[in-house]
């Protein structure tokens, strides 16, 4: 295990590695080191004693983040690192319901259909209620129903929607997880679901969590959406140690379920939270953080935050961002590839 060195940090990120207790908020801009951040915030609070690995939690979007967060704690901590509870939302949502399946229907060994084998059970279904399936797409079906579940609606509470948007894939999610289940099988949807059913119909075993996750960090909290938020405060609700970092800047995956609202409302939903920006830039030039801030600036509803150059890139002015207008995503390559090989010549 390698000492840590704070003093090759910024002040706003040293802030963010030290300021440990309570909810905090890392509004972290593009190109900020909110890896360096995040990876050295956990090492810090292990090192220091807070906490051991197994008591802290660290939630990722993706495998390959949950993966180099891993490869650069190994560095600093050794295996220590194997320790943590660190990976994708559905990573740990699948752990948690290993140990408790019977809690919420299921036994033990369930098994977790990918997406064609999703589909084939929606059309076998739909098939059997005597519905078209060109006229009602099973894809888009499905589609419907993984919203609902990313909105934290069980079967019976779409049910209860006054105005469901998609009325018949309320009426066929029901019957889909009833197949589910005797199947003994979930989808990727269920994961967060059934642990937000297990935590709420089971406060022991919700607080057995609550008390084992001291320290709980969130990659990209921007992208969360509702199952997710409902599923962190939760597991947050005792020691109140949660740390999320992400830029409503950068929430592009509404489209998918991503509610922007939850890091909109952090400070609502945490009142003493510590809200930390990290503004300097180590990746683009002076030219393209203006440009990108121009153009930001006009949502209405963002926090706020100004990118600059970081210490020492001062000079980094770089070229003027040019604009080129094209027709189409094959224009578009075309001219990017023009581009490259006159920079070439």
């Amino acid at each position: 295990m390698q000492a840590i060195d704070l003093s090759r940090l910024n002040p706003e990120q040293r802030q963010a590695v030290e300021t440990t207790e309570g909810p905090v908020l890392v509004l972290a801009g593009a190109g900020s080191g909110k890896t360096t951040v995040l990876t050295t915030r956990l090492a810090h609070i292990i090192q220091t004693g807070k906490a051991l690995p197994f008591q802290c939690l660290a939630v990722t979007f993706t495998n390959k983040a949950a993966n180099e967060m891993t490869e650069r704690l190994q560095t600093i901590i050794g295996e220590d690192a194997r320790a943590l509870w660190l990976g994708t939302f559905h990573k740990i949502g699948l752990r948690i319901l290993r140990n408790h399946p019977e809690k919420v229907g299921l036994a033990h060994g369930f098994t977790i259909l990918d997406a064609a084998d999703q589909e084939r059970l929606l059309k076998q279904i739909m098939t059997a209620d005597g519905l078209d399936l060109k006229e009602n797409p099973p894809q888009l079906i499905m589609g419907q129903i993984q919203r609902l579940k990313d909105q934290g609606l069980t079967p019976d509470k779409a049910n209860q929607s006054p105005n469901p948007a998609s009325p018949l894939a309320v009426h066929l999610y029901g019957t889909y997880q009833t197949r589910l289940k005797a199947m003994n099988a979930v989808d990727f949807g269920d994961l967060l679901l059934y642990c937000v059913e297990l935590f709420q119909k089971y406060p022991e075993v919700l607080k057995a969590f609550q008390r084992q996750f001291r320290y709980i960090l969130v990659d990209e909290y921007q992208d969360t959406n509702v199952v997710q938020y409902l599923w962190l405060r939760l597991l947050a609700g005792y020691h109140h140690n949660l740390c999320c970092v992400g830029d409503d800047d950068q929430s592009i995956y509404s489209w998918r379920g991503a509610e922007v609202g939850n890091i909109l409302r952090f400070e609502q939903d945490f009142p003493n939270a510590t809200l930390i920006r990290l503004e300097s830039n180590y990746r683009s030039t002076a030219h393209i953080l203006a440009a990108a801030a121009g153009l930001i600036a006009n949502n209405v509803h963002r926090l706020s935050k100004t990118l600059h150059t970081a210490p020492g890139r001062e000079n980094a002015v770089g070229e003027k961002v040019l604009v080129t207008g094209v027709w189409s995503g094959d224009d578009e390559a075309r001219k990017i590839c023009d581009q490259i090989e006159a920079e070439q010549r």
